[in-house]
């Protein structure tokens, strides 16, 4: 399926490329979440219309990004949790529990945004994790895991 894209994702392009995806991609994904349309000449003479109002909401995004990016680089936070003796967790600390501390620290993060390469983190100490908070800003924080007995 052939769409235009109005914001941009990541692996795929820039505002305004008209791209081919799966049709699943298009119709499940992209779509719903306003990231684009199909490509169409009536979507097409629309988007030429709109072309610069996309292009400062999509700068303006950046910018807020790039500031709370700013803020964010480097924080650390810590999550407590039951550990025995060996340093293992009695279950794990995901994505929604470091959105949950960072939230506590005055930081909303959307969890979808926090990156875990390895998975759940089922160990005690300290972790570095990627928070994407936009498709150009992705900064680092350490996750402390604590154990508590």
């Amino acid at each position: 399926m052939q769409i235009i894209l109005l914001e941009k994702v990541g692996r795929l392009g820039v505002l305004g490329d008209v791209v081919n995806v799966k049709d699943g991609y298009a119709r499940n994904y992209l779509i719903p979440q306003g990231l684009a349309k199909r490509a169409t000449q009536a979507n097409m003479g629309a988007f030429e219309a709109r072309r610069a109002e996309l292009e400062r909401v999509q700068a303006e995004k950046l910018t807020a990004a790039q500031a709370l990016g700013a803020k964010l680089d480097g924080l650390m936070v810590q999550v407590t949790r039951k550990a025995g003796m060996d340093g293992r967790l009695f279950g794990s600390v995901g994505n929604a529990d470091v959105a949950e501390a960072m939230a506590a620290q005055g930081f909303e993060i959307d969890r979808s945004a926090i990156r875990m390469p390895q998975g759940h983190l089922k160990q005690i100490g300290d972790t570095q994790l990627e928070v994407a908070l936009h498709a150009d800003v992705v900064v680092s924080i350490t996750v402390s895991v604590l154990g508590e007995q």
